[in-house]
């Protein structure tokens, strides 16, 4: 499995009920704001949230700024792949 730094585009509410060990918190409505921080991450770039329309939204953003980033859905099925 290759590395990805992943990026949990969900609340710091939802977020901090439950997530990707080693994930980043990067709420979806503050990923323009944040968009250096986030572009000087660690590529690949794997984008997650509830259920993957966020983490969808966030992909396209930055697919679209050239980064290497995937959508990779739910958190729950992130953790999953990650640890299987």
């Amino acid at each position: 499995m290759e590395k990805y730094t992943i990026v949990d585009v969900r609340t710091v509410a939802e977020f901090s009920g439950g997530n990707v060990a080693g994930s980043i918190n990067i709420p979806l409505q503050e990923i323009v704001e944040k968009e250096a921080e986030i572009m000087a991450l660690e590529q690949p770039v794997l984008f997650c949230c509830a259920s993957g329309g966020r983490s969808g939204q966030a992909t396209q953003y930055f697919k679209s700024k050239g980064l290497n980033c995937e959508n990779g859905g739910g958190w729950m099925e992130v953790n999953h792949r990650m640890n299987s």
